[in-house]
């Protein structure tokens, strides 16, 4: 692949202008119903976004903030996470996030049945999953016994772009392929791939386009190269934590190494009822 002209979207800055913006809105539409797979009278054609803080009710509780929240005519609340380092604990962490819109929607007096569903899309440029193959997994609450899916109104898309093995345009086969490779390597795909990977979906072409760098403005751009410093100070903080960590740990080691074959030493010495002076 060549050097493009498109950035990032796994950039935040680059992220929150393609799914975030009221401009754009058409291309989170499309994301969400392509992702979680809505057609027919459950496919969403208008949305309203939401703040994507989620304040504590109670002010020393933790807040909280997403990438994009939203929600569609109907009430059904969308939570979109792009998630680019390795973080323990991530798919709890999507669990509280949608748990928090799921119980933020009631005001006092409002009654249960009123609740909406809440669906949570995550991006993850890391593995959030070992054990699983698929680049992509679907998450419902489900009857043990029967597998029936009584309790509706929580669902998990996960997209861990690492297993997402195709590299090459001609290898792809349907939409959510498309979003992958969109996610994976635009930042890496020239004009005449990109001629090659719209086809016929003129809103993957817009979604590029939103990332073309010649039509962002030099404050936009400074913007996005923050981002970019932001993280790679961020582990470089990291590495040195990781250095000094296994540094020390070698050193302690090394000590308890030494002890271990002191203590050894003695026993065998004490076997063979040899003298010993300290």
């Amino acid at each position: 692949m060549t050097v493009s002209k498109f950035l990032n979207p796994k950039n935040d800055v680059a992220f929150k202008r393609v799914f975030g913006s009221e401009e754009h809105k058409d291309i989170l539409i499309h994301f969400i119903n392509d992702i979680v797979g809505l057609e027919g009278n459950d496919e969403i054609d208008q949305v309203e976004y939401l703040s994507p803080i989620q304040d504590p009710e109670i002010s020393s509780k933790k807040q909280s903030i997403i990438d994009v929240l939203c929600k569609d005519k109907n009430g059904v609340q969308v939570i979109i996470e792009m998630q680019v380092a390795p973080t323990k604990g991530f798919e709890k962490r999507a669990q509280y996030y949608a748990s928090k819109a799921y119980s933020r929607q009631l005001d006092k007096g409002e009654k249960y049945y009123n609740l909406k569903e809440v669906i949570f899309i995550a991006i993850a440029d890391c593995i959030i999953f070992p054990d699983k193959k698929e680049y992509k997994s679907d998450h419902v609450i489900l009857d043990k016994k029967t597998y029936e899916h009584d309790l509706k109104d929580f669902s998990f898309v996960f997209i861990e772009l690492p297993k997402f093995k195709k590299n090459s345009i001609e290898e792809l086969e349907g939409i959510i392929e498309k979003w992958c490779y969109y996610f994976k390597y635009a930042d890496e795909t020239s004009e005449q791939e990109l001629e090659k990977l719209i086809g016929s979906d003129l809103v993957i072409k817009r979604a590029y386009e939103v990332l073309n760098q010649f039509n962002w403005s030099e404050t936009e751009l400074a913007a996005y190269e923050q981002e970019i410093k932001r993280i790679r100070d961020n582990i470089a903080a990291l590495d040195y934590q990781l250095d000094k960590a296994k540094a020390e740990g070698e050193a302690e080691g090394i000590e308890k190494g030494k002890a271990a074959g002191v203590e050894e030493l003695v026993i065998n010495m004490l076997r063979k009822n040899t003298d010993l002076k300290f």
